[in-house]
């Protein structure tokens, strides 16, 4: 989960008349749409993250196996791989946006590696201890807060470069990263634990009792939010809103025709290929099952396409009831992902206490749609909370601590 910089809305004033008004009038709405975006997504970590800790008994791999895993299942795990590449890309659009209002290079540059120290220290603290339940940790895993973390102090360093250079940059990482995966050192090797962090997923023992897991190797997300950052300009007040829709579709189709492409031949781009088999449905899971740990080529031609057309109707539809609810979720991300990680830990301490074990070594649901319905009640629950605190960061802008949320 992922929240990236949240600081996307143009000047606010605190709510009056409508309960979202804190994020319903940015200048030209374009603001609301990557809030949106972002409050979209955050609602389906929501159901991803309902699953890691009410289906852990039905776990599923990366990339999953179509044969093995239900439709059901398969499907919203596979919605749940748009949410960190939106999240990062955004991400990168965030930090040019930041620019733009006003701030050189340097503020920028300082601003991002202050929020990247920031999302790094919350992973292995508040994040990890909502996750593991267990203090003082025997496992630390770093996940996608610390890969956002990451990515924010490296594009740090990367705003210095010129546009196409680092558009240059994005592109080579995010398509070039493949050709790294036979790469491997074993622990012993002085190369092991930065190469872990990087692009090798795997472990790292720090202690006796501790060891650390590099879930998200950070090296193709550096690219995803270089690409967002250098995709900025097309959100500056001057771009009329049809010339960027109609430049964010081009991407978003051209990246998408890529994959059909390439994973159609089996080509570059994904390790695990996919095999036709009698059933459409299965041989179409088959097709669109990509590794995430790390993404893939494919894996985020495919997401990041998605994600870019969602933007462009997102945008068109931005007067919506729904849109502008997405918009407070998406204003608020990083309240929101801590809100619902301990929401979700503090249910499931409570089932187990209730109704114990009920799934061997873990308690559990039985069906996929109850992780529908357990994911969209809790999303219901906690929008007062998530509201508030929209209007709060809204209404207090001299409270500066409040922008890291």
């Amino acid at each position: 989960m992922l929240p990236g910089l949240a600081r996307t809305a143009a000047p606010l004033s605190p709510p009056t008349v409508s309960p979202f008004a804190a994020v319903a009038r940015p200048a030209g709405g374009r603001r609301q749409s990557i809030d949106a975006l972002r409050g979209l997504v955050i609602l389906i970590m929501l159901l991803d993250h309902v699953r890691e800790l009410f289906f852990l008994h039905v776990q599923v791999a990366d990339p999953m196996d179509a044969a093995a895993t239900s439709p059901a299942l398969f499907f919203s795990r596979l919605a749940a791989h748009l949410c960190a590449p939106v999240f990062i890309w955004l991400a990168g659009v965030s930090a040019w946006l930041y620019g733009a209002a006003g701030h050189d290079r340097g503020v920028v540059s300082g601003f991002l590696l202050r929020r990247g120290v920031f999302l790094v220290v919350l992973e292995v603290t508040l994040v990890g201890f909502a996750w593991t339940w267990s203090f003082p940790p025997q496992v630390i895993y770093l996940q996608v807060i610390w890969t956002i973390g990451l990515s924010m102090m490296a594009l740090a360093a990367l705003v210095w470069l010129p546009r196409p250079l680092l558009l240059a940059v994005g592109i080579a990482l995010v398509a070039g990263h493949n050709l790294l995966s036979p790469l491997h050192f074993p622990p012993e090797n002085v190369w092991h634990v930065p190469w872990a962090i990087l692009h090798d997923r795997t472990w790292i023992d720090i202690a006796d009792g501790l060891r650390v897991r590099t879930s998200y190797p950070v090296l193709p997300w550096i690219g995803v939010i270089a690409l967002g950052y250098a995709a900025g300009p097309w959100f500056a007040a001057s771009m009329p809103a049809a010339a960027r829709q109609r430049r964010l579709a081009a991407c978003a189709m051209a990246g998408l025709a890529a994959f059909a492409v390439l994973r159609g031949l089996n080509g570059y781009g994904q390790e695990q290929k996919w095999m036709p088999v009698p059933d459409a449905l299965h041989t179409a899971m088959s097709f669109l099952n990509v590794t995430k740990y790390p993404p893939s080529l494919l894996f985020l031609l495919l997401t990041l396409g998605v994600g870019l057309l969602l933007l462009v109707w997102l945008e068109r539809t931005q007067r919506g009831w729904l849109v502008q609810r997405l918009a407070v979720s998406g204003s608020v991300p990083m309240f929101f992902y801590l809100l619902h990680l301990y929401v979700l830990q503090g249910l499931y301490q409570a089932c187990v206490r209730q109704w114990g074990l009920n799934q061997g070594r873990v308690f559990g649901f039985d069906h996929v749609w109850q992780l529908w319905l357990a994911a969209a009640v809790l999303a219901f629950l906690m929008w007062p909370a998530v509201r508030w605190f929209a209007a709060l960061k809204a209404r207090r802008r001299d409270w500066r601590w409040l922008k890291y949320f």
